[in-house]
């Protein structure tokens, strides 16, 4: 694997981070313990460095997981895990608070076995706490030695500023990574949250890459699912089966398909190969539920998609433009011929 840097910190990670939200879950969509170790120590052995979890993965599971299988390889290892969601039944076991902010971390220290986590991200917005308290509480934990680096995932683009406005201004520590939905079928984070990563030195890390298994190539028009994670989910399948099963999508799909039958590769490879062309991202998170599926996911790494090949994936899906993107596109550009 290619290592890059994660933002403008000097930290450099494997181009594919192993994501683990699904190691420990006890239905048909887990990965039990033994399977999962099996994968974390397969990746570390591919080159692989970076190793995304969260403290509400299967009810802390995950984090306890990860830290068993990295023990004697925690060197080796850059390792995320996340803080706000709910962890427990009391009123104050969620969100960007000081207070639970620090007591999540000091369970997933322990869930993890280790005395240090190597970024620390912020889940989600928090409408409740001002945003000063919980960028005094990150700086706080860096402070403290139990957090080396802070990223964020799934802020508006607004709050993103507002936060990294606020760190600059006080002198606290500054998000280096950003974590967000971004694949050939969800690119709308094109319109703003991509290049303030790249304007403001963000290391993008895409989860959702594969479109929750769309883009494996494993469904057809007409045809709804009976295998893979859209099949597993059978309080969902019909809705996100109707979110992705749109002409734009399949459309999508049948030029993955041509690229990934030129490149003798698979749907998934040609998948991650594009995301991994795309300027602001860094490291792209594959939820690999089995060593094949790691195996098919590690070769995207070595996937050279030509010029052509990229633009044709990208015109395939191409994100409409609300406005005012569409009218800074023709108006608010130096451009003598703006697109239309």
């Amino acid at each position: 694997m290619e290592h890059r840097p994660l933002g403008k910190s000097g930290l450099l990670v494997s181009d594919l981070c192993l994501g683990t939200m699904v190691f420990g879950e006890e239905n048909p969509r887990g990965t039990d313990q033994r399977s999962a170790t099996h994968i974390i120590q397969k990746f570390l052995d591919a080159g692989g460095n970076y190793i995304d979890t969260a403290n509400v993965y299967a009810g802390g599971r995950s984090e306890e997981i990860v830290g068993a299988a990295i023990k004697d390889r925690r060197d080796r290892v850059i390792l995320a895990t996340k803080v706000r969601h709910a962890t427990g039944q009391n009123l104050n076991d969620q969100g960007l608070s000081r207070y639970h902010m620090i007591r999540s971390v000091e369970a997933s220290l322990r869930r993890l076995q280790t005395d240090v986590i190597d970024l620390l991200i912020a889940h989600a917005w928090d409408p409740l706490t001002p945003l000063e308290e919980t960028l005094r509480a990150f700086d706080d934990l860096v402070a403290s030695g139990k957090v080396r680096y802070i990223g964020v995932s799934n802020f508006k683009a607004w709050q993103l500023m507002k936060a990294l406005a606020l760190s600059d201004a006080h002198g606290w520590s500054r998000f280096i990574a950003a974590q967000y939905q971004y694949s050939l079928l969800e690119r709308n984070i094109e319109h703003e949250i991509s290049e303030l990563c790249l304007h403001e030195g963000l290391g993008l890390t895409p989860w959702g890459p594969l479109g929750g298994g769309f883009l494996s190539g494993k469904y057809h028009p007409g045809d709804k699912p009976q295998e893979g994670r859209l099949a597993m989910m059978p309080d969902e399948t019909e809705e996100s089966w109707l979110r992705r099963s749109r002409e734009r999508n399949w459309a999508i799909l049948q030029v993955v398909d041509e690229v990934a039958r030129s490149h003798q590769a698979t749907h998934s490879q040609v998948a991650l190969a594009w995301l991994l062309h795309q300027p602001a991202v860094c490291a792209v998170i594959i939820g690999a539920r089995t060593l094949a599926q790691l195996d098919d996911n590690l070769a995207a790494g070595h996937l050279s998609l030509s010029e052509e090949e990229l633009a044709r994936l990208s015109q395939a899906s191409e994100p409409d433009d609300p406005y005012p993107y569409r009218f800074l596109k023709l108006y608010g550009s130096r451009d003598p011929n703006p697109e239309v």
